[in-house]
């Protein structure tokens, strides 16, 4: 299996487990083990897995502050499936600078066409389009010019 496929694997899990953990207020290591029993986890990147399990809630005070103000409506009117992939993508646009500025786009621009309301993975396209620019202005640039 692809880098590529593992990854999307390990942002798709950690979608679903971030939503648990957002809903329901488990605990991340019982969401973690959760989900190791529950799926092949053969195929995941699971350090990205875990990147994104651990690494979202213990930010969550930048992420949030970084799309907040991008947000047509409060952060609490959003589905907590929208919500989720916009911490994850902001994650990987603020802490990950490594994953292209376009791939995190794409990611959950992907993401929100799997699982989210219908027309979300507009939205998130937009918040995320807003929070790379200002995040990721030098990088942007570059690539542009």
């Amino acid at each position: 299996m692809s880098k590529t496929k593992a990854k999307q694997k390990a942002r798709k899990l950690s979608l679903q487990a971030l939503y648990s953990w957002d809903l329901g207020g488990i605990d991340l290591a019982t969401i973690e083990v959760n989900f190791t029993i529950e799926n092949d986890m053969s195929k995941v990147d699971t350090n990205l897995f875990k990147a994104l399990l651990y690494e979202v809630p213990k930010n969550l005070a930048k992420i949030d502050k970084a799309y907040q103000s991008h947000l047509d409506r409060e952060q609490d009117q959003l589905d907590p499936v929208s919500r989720a992939i916009l911490r994850i993508s902001t994650y990987e646009l603020l802490f990950s600078i490594e994953v292209p500025y376009k791939v995190a786009i794409n990611e959950g621009v992907n993401l929100a066409k799997t699982f989210g309301p219908t027309d979300a993975y507009k939205f998130i396209n937009g918040v995320l389009d807003r929070v790379a620019a200002q995040s990721r202005a030098v990088e942007i640039a570059a690539h542009k010019g």
